[in-house]
C-alpha cells in the first residue's frame, strides 16, 4: 500500500489500529488480576455496545483477544498505557504546563488524569474522521470534556502544524508534553525528521517527549523477536503498514540529534519486568517484542 492510499482510506475511515488500541485498554479495565488490569474507565464507553459486551463478559474477553490481538500486544498496551499514566500524573510537579497528543485515536488521558488544579492544557491533534468518531461518542455517553481539552482536526500531508496549533492557542514558549504514543512506525522516515525538527525548533527547556517505536530489523523482515510476524501481518492487513524502525542503539544518536537526553528507555523485558511481573518472580504475560518506549527530556543549549 502506498503512503497516498493510506491516507485516503484514513480521510473516510476510523483508523483501525487506534480502534484496537481502544478494544485493549477497554478490556484490560475489568480484568481482575491487578497486573493486567487498567485505570481507563473511559475506554469502554468510547466502544460500540456489542464490542462492550463482548469485553466485559471474562469468557468472551479472552476468545475475542485471542482471535484479534496479535501475539502480545495486548499485554503491550496494558503496559504502555501505565507507564504514560504515570508520567502524566506527574506532569504538572515538573513544570509541565501543555500536552500535545499527535496522532490522540481514543486516548482519554486529557480527561482522566488532568485536574483542574493542574493548570495543564492538553491538545489533540487526529485526522478528522477519528476525531469525530470519538467526540461523538463522549457526546452520545454525557461524557463532559472540560475546558482545558482542545481537540484539533488536521490533515498532516494537507495542513500546516504550526498554524493549526497557533489557531488553537498553543504556546510554544512554555514546557510541553509531546506524546506521539503508537504513531512513529506508521510515518515515512521524512516526516519523522520534520516532526521531531518542528519540536525541537519551538521547545523549551524542561519540555518532555514519549513515544514508542519498532526495531528497524522488523521492517527488513528478519523476524528476530517474539510476535514479529504476528504483529507485521495483523498491520498490513488493516492497511496501516509500518514505515518507520529504528535499532536500539541508535537511539541515543537520534534524540541528541533533536535536542533530547533519554530519561527512561524500555524494551518488552523491562516492561515486563516493572508491569507483568509479581513479587514471587512470576511473569503472568509474554509482550511483543516488535517495540519500545522512550521517555525523553529535552535541553535546549
Amino acid at each position: 500500500m502506498t503512503k497516498s492510499d493510506k491516507n485516503q482510506r484514513i480521510k473516510h475511515k476510523t483508523s483501525r489500529t487506534a480502534e484496537m488500541t481502544c478494544v485493549s485498554r477497554a478490556a484490560s479495565f475489568y480484568e481482575k488480576n491487578p497486573l493486567l488490569q487498567s485505570a481507563d474507565y473511559l475506554a469502554p464507553k468510547l466502544l460500540p455496545k456489542w464490542v462492550y459486551f463482548l469485553i466485559k463478559n471474562r469468557f468472551l474477553r479472552k476468545i475475542l483477544l485471542r482471535l484479534f490481538a496479535p501475539h502480545g500486544i495486548y499485554e503491550y498496551v496494558i503496559s504502555r498505557t501505565k507507564f504514560i499514566d504515570e508520567i502524566f500524573k506527574s506532569a504538572s510537579q515538573k513544570g509541565i504546563k501543555q500536552v500535545l497528543i499527535f496522532g490522540a485515536g481514543f486516548d482519554t488521558r486529557g480527561i482522566r488524569l488532568i485536574r483542574p488544579e493542574d493548570q495543564i492544557k492538553v491538545f489533540e491533534l487526529d485526522v478528522p474522521k477519528t476525531q469525530r468518531a470519538k467526540i461523538s461518542q463522549y457526546r452520545k455517553r454525557n461524557i463532559l470534556v472540560p475546558d482545558h481539552l482542545v481537540f484539533i482536526p488536521i490533515n498532516f500531508n494537507e495542513d500546516s502544524l504550526e498554524n493549526k496549533l497557533k489557531l488553537n492557542g498553543f504556546d510554544w514558549n512554555i514546557p510541553t508534553l509531546f506524546l506521539l504514543e503508537g504513531v512513529l512506525m506508521y510515518l515515512q522516515p521524512a516526516a519523522v525528521d520534520f516532526t521531531f525538527s518542528t519540536i525541537k525548533k519551538y521547545a523549551v527547556n524542561k519540555s518532555e517527549i514519549i513515544f514508542d517505536y519498532i526495531h528497524k530489523s522488523v521492517l527488513d523482515g528478519e523476524y528476530l523477536y517474539y510476535g514479529e510476524e504476528n504483529i507485521v501481518d495483523t498491520v498490513k492487513k488493516a492497511k496501516e503498514e509500518w514505515h518507520f524502525g529504528i535499532e536500539s542503539r541508535n537511539i541515543n544518536p537520534f534524540l541528541e540529534n533533536y535536542g533530547f537526553k533519554i530519561i527512561t528507555h524500555l524494551n518488552s523485558e523491562d516492561l515486563e519486568g516493572r508491569f507483568l511481573t509479581t513479587e514471587s518472580g512470576e511473569l503472568i504475560g509474554k509482550i511483543n517484542a516488535t517495540h519500545c518506549i522512550v521517555h525523553a527530556s529535552y535541553m535546549k543549549h
